[in-house]
C-alpha cells in the first residue's frame, strides 16, 4: 500500500510539472505574437512598419508580418549630432548630451521611369506608364534614394 501512495505521488508531481511547463511555453509563445510589425511585400515605402495587418498606402498589396525585432533592427545616434555620425547598435541616451538615440532612417528607394525617345527632354515620373508625347512604355533608368 505505501509503494501504491508513492507512485501515485510521483504520477501526480511529473503531471503538475508538465502542466506548468505547457503553460510556460505557451506564454512564450504570446509574447512573440505581440511582437510582429507589418510591411509591404514590395517594399515601396522601404522599412516603414505598421503595428496592424492592412494594406500597403502606395500599392495597395496586403501588409505582411515581420518580426518586430527585424523590423526596429538598426543603427542609432543622437538628434543634435554632437558626437558627429557615431552610431549605436541599441536605443539608449547619448553620452554627451543626454538625449534620447534616434533610430536613423533608412533612405527609401524611389523608382524613376523616363521615356526611352526622350521626346520630352529629361522629363521624369515617378510610375510606369505611357509617354504622354508618343505613346510608348516608360522605362525605368534608375534608382534614386530619398530620404
Amino acid at each position: 500500500m505505501k509503494q501504491f501512495k508513492m507512485a501515485l505521488m510521483a504520477i501526480l508531481a511529473i503531471f503538475c510539472i508538465s502542466t506548468l511547463h505547457a503553460q510556460t511555453k505557451k506564454d512564450s509563445t504570446a509574447k512573440h505574437q505581440h511582437t510582429k510589425a507589418y510591411q509591404c511585400p514590395m517594399k515601396c515605402e522601404g522599412d516603414k512598419t505598421y503595428d496592424k495587418a492592412g494594406k500597403c498606402a502606395k500599392c495597395g498589396m496586403d501588409l505582411k508580418a515581420v518580426a518586430k525585432e527585424h523590423a526596429t533592427a538598426g543603427m542609432y545616434k543622437c538628434p543634435m549630432k554632437c558626437e558627429g555620425g557615431k552610431t549605436y547598435d541599441k536605443a539608449g541616451k547619448c553620452p554627451e548630451c543626454g538625449m534620447s538615440l534616434k533610430v536613423i532612417e533608412k533612405p527609401v528607394a524611389a523608382v524613376i521611369y523616363k521615356c526611352p525617345m526622350k521626346c520630352e527632354g529629361d522629363k521624369t515620373y515617378d510610375k510606369a506608364g505611357k509617354c504622354p508625347e508618343c505613346g510608348m512604355n516608360l522605362k525605368q533608368v534608375e534608382i534614386a534614394k530619398t530620404n
